[in-house]
């Protein structure tokens, strides 16, 4: 990335929630992108200084033109519904792509992931894990950045948790709150997948992206609804199941039915790192602690645009530091 390369970087899921929030990191960072849309045309017209072509993972005779001419490219896509096999399809989706980049000759590909959970995977996070060992299997060198919620302004596991801080007057926690996890801060995260660029050709395997604080889901819920001056009682119950959970966090938040229930199981045991974090190899760049990570999401929630212009301005400063740092370490995956 630091030599001069006039080639795109293909960025799939552009309008999505980190994806909207790398594209101006990525700009920052000198990079020529180029985003991936089922509806470019629509796409174009509401942002048309963006470089926009017609992708879709699950047809695979977009992924040719899409990738032609691409040095790396971003997988940001994924998608829970209701659908049986949707597990599968993003399976498959991953295969494609990583045949397709292959024959277009790309250097990189980088992927968002999730923790691996300490007990079994729900068929949500196990999509997740498989979706990076497909691309890590394929003939292009994968860096695969796994992170438990991202905390920001428009992301489906922060939205859910805020709205229950926010509109419970009573908080019933089942024993399920009491798994724990280390948030992160979306900034965090877009610095870290701009970083995974510059990992030497060749490096080919996954990094933890944790935020510097261990939480139970029960505390990262009085937190949440700490900061935003509510301090609803507490109280613990036992035998509500995660499928229960979900039809309660539907009819509270703004959640679709279908994301709670995936989301939630997905919450049934530690989702803690289990391997060496992105931080280990960038010694210049402290993530942000928890706290200031909820304020700041809360903040960008309340300002206008998605993401705010604060927050690409906290990204933008970031990834100039980085720049001026050096580069991502790029010892041998363990």
């Amino acid at each position: 990335m630091r030599r001069h390369d006039p080639r795109p970087v293909l960025l799939t899921g552009a309008t999505g929630f980190v994806g909207a929030h790398l594209y101006p990191a990525l700009v920052a960072a000198g990079c020529r992108v180029r985003c991936g849309s089922r509806s470019p045309a629509e796409a174009r017209e509401r942002q048309p200084e963006r470089e926009w072509v017609e992708l879709d993972v699950e047809r695979p005779h977009t992924l040719e033109p899409a990738l032609a001419g691409c040095r790396a490219a971003y997988f940001l896509v994924h998608s829970i519904s209701g659908r049986r096999d949707y597990a599968q399809r993003e399976i498959d989706s991953a295969r494609d792509f990583a045949a397709a980049a292959a024959a277009a000759g790309l250097e990189r590909i980088v992927y968002l992931g999730a923790v691996e959970p300490a007990g079994k995977p729900s068929r949500h996070l196990a999509a997740r894990l498989e979706t990076g060992r497909v691309l890590r299997a394929g003939a292009v060198s994968t860096a695969e950045l796994r992170a438990a919620m991202v905390i920001g302004a428009g992301g489906a596991s922060w939205e859910m948790v805020r709205q229950l801080a926010q509109r419970l007057p009573l908080m019933l926690l089942p024993r399920w709150l009491r798994n724990r996890s280390q948030p992160v801060l979306v900034d965090d995260v877009v610095l870290a997948l701009v970083a995974a660029l510059d990992l030497p050709a060749g490096w080919n395997g996954w990094l933890d992206v944790p935020g510097p604080t261990v939480v139970s889901h029960r505390e990262l819920l009085r937190r949440i609804a700490a900061a935003m001056g509510y301090r609803p009682p507490l109280v613990d119950v036992p035998v509500l199941s995660p499928r229960l959970s979900s039809y309660w966090i539907g009819l509270v938040t703004s959640a679709d039915l279908a994301l709670a229930k995936e989301l939630v199981e997905g919450l049934t045991s530690d989702l803690l790192p289990r391997g060496e974090s992105v931080w280990e190899r960038l010694p210049g760049h402290r993530p942000v602690e928890l706290d200031e990570a909820v304020a700041l999401a809360l903040a960008d929630d309340a300002a206008e645009g998605r993401p705010p212009a604060s927050a690409a301005a906290r990204v933008q400063a970031a990834v100039e530091r980085y720049l001026a740092g050096p580069p991502i370490e790029g010892r041998p995956p363990r």
